[in-house]
């Protein structure tokens, strides 16, 4: 088994792209403000995932990088919160992935209990 048969991972990377891509209808000189926090937000929910399945061998090494990538997430949805309401008028699009990411949460951290109860060097 690989992070890519992971539903949070899979749905993680795809909220990325769209995400990465949403992130070019702000404004120019928010590109490299919210935009540029918002990118990289959203890549650490995904990077998180990957990197505590590469420690996977270590279960509190596992749970905590699963931690960060639930916190990633939770700081993503802060920033499309921030955005709808600075530009009200692109809204749609970001309020559409904050929705997304709001499921994805809930997943992280379902997987993420399953995780802590079914952890072992075989299963995981």
């Amino acid at each position: 088994m690989s992070y890519r048969n992971l539903e949070i991972y899979k749905t993680a990377f795809e909220l990325f792209l769209r995400t990465h891509k949403a992130t070019f209808l702000l404004p120019k000189y928010e590109l490299f403000e919210l935009g540029s926090q918002l990118r990289r937000s959203s890549d650490s929910v995904i990077t998180n995932i990957v990197e505590g399945y590469g420690r996977s061998c270590y279960k509190n090494e596992y749970i905590r990088f699963l931690i960060y990538s639930h916190a990633s997430n939770d700081e993503t949805i802060n920033h499309l919160e921030k955005i709808m309401a600075l530009y009200p008028d692109i809204s749609l699009e970001f309020e559409t992935l904050r929705n997304e990411y709001n499921v994805l949460g809930g997943k992280i951290n379902n997987y993420k209990k399953w995780a802590k109860e079914n952890w072992n060097e075989k299963k995981i």
